[in-house]
C-alpha cells in the first residue's frame, strides 16, 4: 500500500525530532555515531557503548515527482526501497550502486558507483539539495547555493562532517528490460581500448549504449558487458535461482547475448554478491538447491561475515590446517583509464585474487569534490577486488602495495575498507586543508570522527 506524500512527510518530521532528541541525548564528551544495526563497510570500526543517533524514522521515500523527475529520499532509505518507488514510474536514481542494503545517504557520503557512472558520474552529482544533521547539532540544508562549501565536501567525508537526513536527487528515465552483449576479449590492452571508445563516443556499433561494466577473470579471458535498455517483449534470464549471473558472462569467443528486466538487471550482482557467495558454498549446486531464496542476497552474505569477524572463524580454520592467517583484501579503487591496463597486469602479477570487477566513470560537469579529487573530463575505471590473501610480513601487507600502485598510476581508493596511508599521504589524497576547515565550521567541538581516525586509524 503506497503512502500518500503528506502522511510520508509528517512520517519523515516525526523522524526528524527523534533524530534531534537521540543527539541531544548524547553526552557532549561522547563521540557521535549512528544507531544502525547494518553496514557496508569492511573497515574495523571501534566499539562503543555509547547510544548512538535514533534513525529509525529516516528510512523512507517521502516523495516522487514524475514530471520534474525528481524524489525527496530519506537518508537511511535504501536503494531497494528507493527502486522499488521508482520504477513504476518508468525512472530510476542516474546511478543504483549494486547491492540492495546501500543507503541513499551511504552512497553520496561514502561514494557509490555502477554501469551508468560512464555518463552519469556518481550519486552524489545527482544530488540537488540534502539537509544534513552536522556536528553542531543543527539540520541545515545543503546545496551548489546554500552552503556550498558543506555541500562539495560532504561526498566521501563517510559521515565525519554530518548525516544527510534528506536528500532531493534527479531521477532517469528507464525502460521495461536491458538487452545485454557479453564481448571477450583476450587481452587487457583490447578490453580497455574498447571500454575508452565506447565511453568516448557513448555507442557501439553505430547504437547507443546505456550501461558499460567488465569483469576479468585472467589476462587472457576478461569481458566488457554492454547494455541497452529496450521495450522489446520477449524472454528474459533469471539470476535469482540456480543460474549465477557472473558465469553467464563466460564463453569461448566473439560475444553473447541476454536479457533482463530493468529490476533483475539493477539487482544483477546481489544474488551473489557478485562473486562473493561461493565462499558460503552458495555456488555449489547441491548447495544451493536448499539454500532459501531470501537468502540468496548480499545482506545475509554480511551477516556471516560479521560472525567471522567477531569469531575468527576463517583464520581458525586456515590454522588448524597449517596455513597462515589470511589478509582481507576488499578494494575499490579508480585509475585513469590509460593506466587501467598496468594496473591489472600488475594485480593479476602480485595479488592473488580473481575475478575482478570493472567500471568506468566520469564527472557530470567540471563541479569539483575535495574530498575526493578526480579530475573532470577525464576517464577513469574502477577496479574492485573483494577477498583474502595469505598474511604477509606486515599487517596489511597486500593493501599497503595496492595503496602505493594506486598512487603510483595517478589514482584514488575508496575508504569503506581497510587503509594504511601515513597522515601526511592522506591529507594530500582526501582534502587536506579544505576538509579541516569544513570540519571546523560545522563539527566545531569534534563531535564527530576525524576523517583520519575513521577511515585509517584503529580505534
Amino acid at each position: 500500500m503506497s503512502v500518500a506524500p503528506t502522511d510520508a512527510q509528517a512520517a519523515h518530521a516525526d523522524g526528524v525530532e527523534r533524530l534531534l532528541a537521540s543527539y541531544r541525548a548524547i553526552p557532549p564528551a561522547a563521540t557521535v555515531r549512528l544507531a544502525k544495526p547494518t553496514s557496508n563497510l569492511f573497515r574495523a570500526r571501534a566499539k562503543s557503548t555509547a547510544k548512538g543517533l535514533d534513525v529509525s524514522g529516516l528510512t523512507d521515500v517521502i516523495a516522487v515527482d514524475p514530471g520534474a523527475r525528481t524524489a525527496d529520499v530519506a537518508g537511511m532509505c535504501t536503494y531497494e526501497n528507493l527502486v522499488a518507488a521508482t520504477l513504476p514510474h518508468g525512472l530510476a536514481p542516474l546511478v543504483v550502486p549494486q547491492l540492495k542494503t546501500i543507503t541513499l545517504g551511504g552512497a553520496v557520503t561514502g561514494l557509490g558507483i555502477e554501469s551508468t557512472s560512464f555518463r552519469n558520474g556518481l550519486p552524489h552529482e545527482s544530488v540537488l539539495e540534502m539537509d544534513i544533521l552536522t556536528g553542531a547539532g543543527d539540520v541545515i540544508t545543503a546545496s551548489r547555493d546554500q552552503h556550498p562549501d558543506l555541500f562539495h565536501a560532504f561526498p566521501n567525508s563517510y559521515g565525519t562532517l554530518g548525516y544527510s537526513v534528506r536528500l532531493k536527487i534527479e531521477l532517469e528515465p528507464v525502460k521495461p528490460f536491458v538487452a545485454l552483449r557479453h564481448l571477450r576479449s583476450r587481452s587487457l590492452t583490447e578490453l580497455v581500448e574498447v571500454m575508452d571508445r565506447i565511453v568516448e563516443t557513448g555507442g557501439l556499433d553505430g547504437e547507443p549504449v546505456d550501461y558499460l561494466d567488465g569483469v576479468v577473470f585472467s589476462a587472457e579471458e576478461s569481458y566488457l558487458c554492454v547494455g541497452v535498455r529496450t521495450e522489446m517483449p520477449g524472454s528474459v534470464s533469471d539470476y535469482t535461482g540456480q543460474q549465477i549471473y557472473y558465469r553467464s558472462i563466460q564463453h569461448p569467443d566473439g560475444e553473447k547475448r541476454d536479457r533482463l528486466t530493468i529490476h533483475d538487471y539493477l539487482w544483477r550482482w546481489d544474488t551473489d554478491w557478485f562473486w562473493c557467495s561461493r565462499a558460503f558454498g552458495a555456488q555449489n549446486p547441491k548447495i544451493r538447491r536448499f539454500w532459501p531464496h531470501r537468502y540468496r542476497r548480499s545482506s545475509f552474505y554480511w551477516k556471516l561475515i560479521g560472525y567471522d569477524q567477531r569469531f575468527g572463524i576463517a583464520d581458525r580454520i586456515e590454522i588448524r590446517n597449517g596455513r597462515p592467517p589470511r589478509e582481507r583484501v576488499v578494494q575499490d579503487i579508480e585509475v585513469p583509464i590509460g593506466r587501467t591496463a598496468e594496473f591489472l597486469t600488475w594485480f593479476l602479477k602480485n595479488v592473488p585474487i580473481e575475478p575482478i570487477w570493472l567500471c568506468p566513470l566520469q564527472l557530470r560537469d567540471d563541479t569539483s569534490w575535495p574530498l575526493y579529487p578526480i579530475r573532470p573530463r577525464h576517464t577513469y575505471v574502477n577496479v574492485g577486488f573483494w577477498s583474502s590473501v595469505p598474511v604477509g610480513p606486515e599487517e596489511g601487507h597486500t593493501n599497503r602495495l595496492i595503496e602505493r600502485k594506486v598512487s603510483e598510476l595517478d589514482g584514488h581508493k575508496s575508504l569503506y575498507s581497510d587503509a594504511y596511508y601515513s597522515r601526511d599521504e592522506f591529507e594530500e589524497l582526501y582534502g587536506g586543508e579544505t576538509y579541516r576547515t569544513v570540519k571546523k565550521a560545522y563539527d566545531p567541538d569534534a563531535r564527530l570522527l576525524d576523517l583520519y581516525a575513521k577511515a585509517v586509524q584503529r580505534r
